[in-house]
């Protein structure tokens, strides 16, 4: 358990089972403001990246006014409309009171900080974590600046820390600064793409990462 002082994980896709409530309110914000409804593979391909540079590159906008209706039509849509569950991926919890007391947890997500807060509250789960980042704190991944923030507040180097993510934005913002990182299977991103940016792993349930520890 000792191998690394902190154990960095993204939130949708890794933690939580978001994805279908995502692409559920990115095709009704597409639908609202009249733009091409994106399929679900093309939706879930910018998980993890934050919101407004997502919806500008799914949707190729430039225009800033127009990214900002999109953004906002998909805001109301996952607070006032949508009613897609959100649950714990299986095994999370028993994962973070497996592995808490030994190495401290954070978070690194293309969330705001609000909506990481609800989803904290909905889940009683901030008390695992030490520190986290959020989209509307950093750039957007993959640039590695929210992981550069935790680790310049707690203290550590790369080489101390494990990043755990879905996508290859999780996995390129860690190899970005030489941090080791685990992909999971069960997000949005396939293996192979994962692969790419050579993980020290892969895997298919939250507990896996134990072994990896």
């Amino acid at each position: 358990m000792m191998q690394y002082q902190c154990v960095i994980f993204d939130w949708d896709g890794t933690v939580m089972d978001s994805a279908d409530k995502i692409i559920a309110c990115m095709q009704h914000a597409a639908s609202v403001c009249q733009l091409p409804i994106p399929t679900n593979k093309e939706v879930a391909h910018i998980i993890g990246i934050s919101l407004a540079p997502a919806i500008a590159q799914l949707f190729s906008l430039t225009h800033e006014t127009k990214i900002q209706q999109v953004v906002e039509a998909y805001k109301y849509a996952f607070l006032s409309i949508d009613k897609t569950p959100c649950p714990l991926f299986d095994g999370i919890l028993e994962l973070f009171r497996h592995i808490q007391p030994h190495v401290s947890l954070a978070v690194a997500t293309g969330k705001a900080r609000r909506g990481l807060e609800r989803a904290w509250q909905a889940t009683n789960t901030k008390q695992f974590f030490i520190d986290s980042c959020t989209a509307d704190e950093a750039q957007s991944k993959p640039h590695p600046d929210m992981l550069e923030q935790i680790l310049a507040r707690q203290g550590f180097n790369a080489s101390q820390c494990l990043m755990v993510g879905d996508t290859t934005y999780d996995m390129q913002m860690a190899q970005a600064i030489g941090m080791d990182r685990i992909g999971v299977d069960y997000g949005v991103h396939q293996p192979q793409q994962l692969n790419l940016h050579h993980p020290k792993g892969i895997i298919s349930h939250p507990l896996e990462l134990i072994n990896f520890l």
